[in-house]
C-alpha cells in the first residue's frame, strides 16, 4: 500500500474517532466527502497533514505530552512517576488507568504496568486488586505483546474482576496463543457456568471469554461456545451470539442481538448495542437507530458499523477517485445525521 493510501486510510479512521465528540457534526461531513473523494478543505483531519498515528502515539515520542494526551489534570511525567512510586496505591491506580486510556506506548510504561500486574499491596475491603485490575486493561488498550505472559498470569488470579480485565485485554491484543487457555474457562459447559456463592456475578467472566475467543477468530471454540446461547443470564447469551456471528458470519446470530433490542431491560438493550456495533452487523443499523437508549450509544454503534464496512474497503476507497458505497453505509450515515 502506497504512502497516499496509508494517509488516506489514516484520515478515514481520524475522521471516526471525532464522531461523538464536539465535532461530529463537522466529521460526518468530511467523511461523506473523503469517501466520494472531495474531502473539504476545512476537515479538522486534513490540517493534521501527512502526520501518521505511528509518529503521534509511537514508543519514540518526547517525553513531553501533547495535548492530545494530556489532561490538565496529569501530565505524562507525573502519570509515570505516580504508577513507579509504591507509597501511594491510589495514585498509581488512577495513572495505570490514565496511560492506558490515553494509550501512552512507551517502554518505561509497559514495564511499570507489567510491574503493577503483579502487585501485592493495593487491595480492596473484598479482597481484591484494583491496581492490578487497571493494569491488566491498560496493557489490553497499548496493544503490547510483551504483556501476554504477564496477562495469561493473571487468568489464574483470585479476583473475578483481575480475571475479567486480563481476558478482555487478551482479546484485544489478538495473538491467538492464549486461546486454549481460554477455551479452558468453558470446558464445564452451562453446568459449571453459576452464580458464584455470596457473590454478585458467575465463577467466570464467561461474557468477556466468549467476546474475546470471537475476536481472536477461534473457529475451533464454536462447539464449546454454542450451548452458551442458552445461559440463564442474557449478556452471555448476547455474547454467545456476538462470537457466532464473528465465528460463522451467519446472519442468524447477528439477528439474536437486533431481536434483544426489542427488550424491556435498558442496560441489556445497551449491551445488544454495543454488541451490535462491535461485530458490524449492517443490517441492525435501523434497529439500532429505531431502539430505546440514548442517542449517544446508538451513535458509537452506528459508529463500529461504518467504521467495519469502511475498513473492509478500505484499500478500494483510499485507491479510486468516486468508490461508491453500499446502500447499507449510506443509510448508517443517514442514521448518524439523524441522531447528531
Amino acid at each position: 500500500m502506497d504512502r497516499l493510501i496509508l494517509n488516506k486510510a489514516w484520515m478515514v479512521r481520524q475522521l471516526l474517532s471525532l464522531l461523538g465528540c464536539c465535532l461530529s457534526v463537522q466529521a460526518l461531513v468530511c467523511l461523506r466527502g473523503l469517501v466520494r473523494g472531495a474531502l473539504c478543505r476545512d476537515c479538522p483531519v486534513a490540517v493534521l497533514g501527512e502526520r501518521s498515528m505511528s509518529d503521534r502515539y509511537s514508543s519514540n515520542r518526547s517525553s513531553n505530552p501533547s495535548p492530545e494526551i494530556s489532561p490538565e489534570s496529569l501530565s505524562l511525567d507525573e502519570a509515570i512517576a505516580n504508577l513507579q512510586q509504591t507509597q501511594d496505591p491510589d495514585l498509581r491506580y488512577y495513572a495505570a488507568w490514565w496511560l492506558g486510556r490515553f494509550r501512552v506506548n512507551q517502554p518505561v510504561v509497559v514495564d511499570a504496568l507489567l510491574v503493577a500486574l503483579e502487585d501485592e499491596s493495593s487491595r480492596s475491603p473484598d479482597g481484591g486488586y484494583p491496581l492490578r485490575r487497571n493494569a491488566a486493561r491498560a496493557l489490553g488498550k497499548l496493544g503490547e505483546l510483551r504483556a501476554l505472559p504477564g496477562l495469561m498470569k493473571c487468568l489464574d488470579c483470585e479476583d473475578y474482576y483481575v480475571r475479567g480485565a486480563a481476558v478482555e485485554s487478551l482479546g484485544e491484543l489478538g495473538d491467538r496463543r492464549c486461546v486454549p487457555r481460554l477455551m479452558a474457562f468453558l470446558a464445564g459447559g452451562l453446568e459449571a457456568a453459576t452464580l458464584m456463592p455470596g457473590k454478585p456475578h458467575l465463577r467466570e467472566p464467561y461474557d468477556l471469554v466468549l467476546e474475546a475467543l470471537g475476536s481472536l477468530g477461534a473457529t475451533e471454540a464454536i462447539a464449546q461456545i454454542q450451548p452458551f446461547q442458552a445461559h440463564f443470564v442474557e449478556k452471555v447469551q448476547y455474547a454467545a451470539a456476538r462470537a457466532l456471528y464473528q465465528l460463522t458470519g451467519e446472519n442468524g446470530y447477528g439477528e439474536v442481538l437486533v431481536q434483544a433490542l426489542a427488550g424491556p431491560d435498558l442496560q441489556l438493550r445497551r449491551a445488544a448495542l454495543m454488541d451490535i456495533g462491535a461485530v458490524g452487523y449492517m443490517p441492525g443499523a435501523g434497529a439500532i437507530a429505531n431502539t430505546l437508549a440514548e442517542n449517544s450509544l446508538k451513535l458509537i454503534a452506528l459508529k463500529g458499523l461504518l467504521e467495519t464496512h469502511l475498513e473492509t474497503h478500505l484499500e478500494q476507497l483510499a485507491q479510486a477517485e468516486h468508490q461508491p458505497l453500499s446502500e447499507q453505509a449510506i443509510q448508517t450515515m443517514d442514521l448518524m445525521d439523524g441522531l447528531l
